[in-house]
This record gives structure tokens, sequence and C-alpha cells, in this order.
């Protein structure tokens, strides 16, 4: 899968840059042209000659010395490359990218290209916890990079915990993977994604809601789109990365969901509804902030419009697919929605469970159909849920094979 593929690999200063070597070593023998960039520290641990041995290939580590006069050569890098590896990537590479400073050759080369970039760090395992390093980590992910979690085991500082690099063979089998050919039987469709939580004000300081992160309606409308699908994202005020090649509608109530939602229905062929929608919002919303006063107070509420219900009632061709989130009862109650909202699909989450549903990166869901379809799924992370239900439903379906 890595035939002819331009792999460039970016190498920070660390004791993992001698894996570094075995992993040019690995993705050469599966075919890939690998062309690597060092920096200054990197050097100091092994010298660029390894690298060109293993690669077939001049190693860059110099921003301003040009190999070939007929091209800028960090532009013609970040150009040439199909995939682009940190490994390893230090703490100091990682906040150097996140802050936007080009200083060298390797920052130089990935602010300039377009190409997915994959970061794999390697540090002390108190480094990699440490609130600044997240913090990078969390704004690079933000800004469409993935990572390449680090393995736990025992560091060259002494310490055991998670820190070393991931071995070249785990690299290099994701690097196939990410290359290969993958099925698209959502091509050509079109699939709407409802994520997160609806706000409904109060009054210019306050509003009611409830704990959705929209992870699971962001994982839903990333799996459709990597199954071939164009994607309408509407999602409620949530704290996540925008996924790439999806159209996204920001919302905040449940009557600017339930809009976003029709005007895209009647041209859908998937509804997927992920949010969790307020059902009951401030009959009168006040226009300045209520003041406090003794005594208690009580605010009166007026029902929303069931969304999935609304999507149920207009249904012609379109395969509606619901979430339903629960403390008790999950599967009793899933059937129930199943009827009452004329949907083709319930997934239904137990909620009161902390380490998953509302928040939490993993999920465990029971996917209800008709006929007294019923198939239960372990805990999962929600990326990984989210593409095994869809493929599970489109199979059902005869849409995938």
């Amino acid at each position: 899968m890595l035939s002819n593929k331009n792999i460039l690999l970016c190498v920070t200063g660390g004791i993992a840059v001698y894996k570094a070597v075995a992993l040019v070593s690995k993705l050469t023998q599966a075919g890939a042209h690998v062309k690597v960039i060092m920096s200054e520290s990197a050097m100091e641990f092994v010298q660029p000659l390894s690298f060109q041995v293993m690669s077939k290939n001049d190693v860059y580590f110099d921003t301003f010395d040009e190999k070939d006069s007929s091209v800028i050569a960090h532009i013609d890098l970040s150009d040439w490359a199909d995939l682009i590896i940190v490994a390893p990537a230090t703490a100091n590479s990682i906040g150097k990218l996140a802050n936007g400073i080009a200083d060298n050759m390797i920052t130089t080369t990935l602010l300039a290209t377009t190409a997915p970039v994959w970061i794999a760090p390697a540090m002390n395992v108190h480094m990699y916890d440490h609130p600044a390093v997240i913090r990078n980590i969390n704004r690079l992910s933000q800004d469409g990079y993935e990572f390449i979690e680090p393995s736990e085991g025992y560091l060259a500082c002494g310490y055991v915990g998670k820190g070393r690099l991931e071995e070249p063979e785990k690299i290099t089998a994701l690097a196939a993977k990410f290359f290969q050919p993958k099925e698209q039987p959502l091509k050509g469709k079109k699939v709407i994604v409802s994520a997160g939580p609806t706000r409904e004000r109060i009054d210019p300081v306050r509003y009611l809601t409830n704990f959705s992160s929209g992870k699971m309606g962001y994982a839903m409308a990333k799996a459709a789109r990597d199954l071939g699908a164009n994607v309408t994202l509407v999602s409620g005020p949530v704290d996540l990365p925008k996924p790439q090649g999806i159209h996204i509608v920001n919302v905040e109530s449940a009557q600017e969901m339930l809009e976003a939602v029709l005007a895209e229905y009647e041209t859908t062929d998937i509804a997927i509804k992920t949010a969790a929608v307020a059902d009951y919002r401030p009959k009168n919303q006040q226009q300045q902030k209520m003041k406090k006063q003794a005594g208690d107070s009580v605010i009166e509420l007026e029902r929303t419009t069931d969304i999935l219900k609304t999507l149920g009632e207009q249904k012609t061709h379109q395969l509606l697919i619901g979430f339903a989130a629960e403390t008790n009862d999950v599967l009793h109650y899933a059937q129930g929605k199943l009827a009452k909202k004329n949907a083709d699909y319930i997934v239904a989450n137990d909620v009161s469970k902390t380490d998953r549903g509302f928040g939490a990166d993993e999920n465990t869901v029971t996917l209800v159909g008709h006929g007294d379809y019923v198939e239960s799924f372990p805990s999962l992370n929600k990326d990984v849920l989210a593409k095994k239900l869809l493929e599970h439903i489109l199979k059902r379906e005869g849409l995938m094979k």
C-alpha cells in the first residue's frame, strides 16, 4: 500500500532518533519514497549519513542549503509529500508548531505544507503530562494534526511510563492503512448529522442545557465522510475541532437546530440525529438579566418541537437514525422511541455511567431496528464505534458489502 507514496520524515532531537532510522528502513522496504529533514539537535544523536543510506536520498537540515537551485527546498518538500511524519517529536518542536514558530527547516516546511501531518511524541513521562505540552497537543489536534500516541515502557531517563516513541513497525502499518483504498458505499449520497447540546436562553447571561459534548455526533459525521458521503453537520455549542471535508452549520437553540435540519432534509439520503436537544425552553425569555430576589423563583417552561419525531413524520425516502440517551430501562425506551418517532434505527446508550456516554471518549450502545432487531456493541472509542455502527447499518440495509 506504500508503493510509490512520498513520505517526508521530520526528525527532532531526542534519544529516540535511532528508532527513526529504523522507521526509514521499514517505510522504504514497504515501497515508499522517503526523504528526511533533521533538526540540529537530532544530528547530535545520529549523523545524517545514516538516514541518507537508508532512504537513498539527500538529508535536509539547513533551510538555506538549497540542494537544487531550481526550487526552494522547504516549499518543494512540502509539496512533494503525500504524508509527513514527525518522529520523534520533542516537546520543544510541538510547542513551536503549536504557536506558529518557523525557525528551522522542519517547522518552516510544516507550516508550508497542505499534506496530512502525523506527530509521534517521544519524551519523559512528566514532560508528556505537563500542562503546557498537553495544551500544545490539544491546539495542534484542533488545527487538524494527527497524533501517534507514545507507548508505555522503560524510558532512557530511567522512568517507566508513557513517553516512548511508537515502534517503527506500528507506524509503518498505520501509514499503510492510511493509503489503503477505502470502500465508499456512500459516494454521491447526502448525509446530515445533528450533534451536541442545545442552549435555551433564560436571559442574556443564563441558559438551560445538558452535558452532551458532541463527540459521538462528530464521530458519526467523520465516519459518513470517510465512507464517501457529502456530509452536513448541524452542531450545537461544542468545544471540538472542526472536522475537515464536512460542511458545518452552527446553531444554538432547539428551534435553530430544527430549522437547519429541515432546510436540508428533503434532499438528504441519511439523517443521523445524535444531538441532545432540549425538551423544554423558558416560555418567556428575559431581555435583561434577571436580578436576584429574596425567596424562591419559578421559571415556566414550554415544550420544544421534537426534531426526530418531525423528521419521522416528514420521511419519504430517507434512512432515519436516532440516538437515545437513557439512565434506566435503556432497551425498553429505545424500542418505544423507534415506533413513536417512525425512525429506522435507534442507537441507545446508558448515560448514567460516568466513564462513557456524555463527555467521555468511549461509549457502549445498543442498536435497535424494526422486526425486534437488537444488536449490542461493547465499550469502544467513539470514533471506532461510529464507524462500526454506520457500517453495520449500511450492510443491513444492503448498501454495503
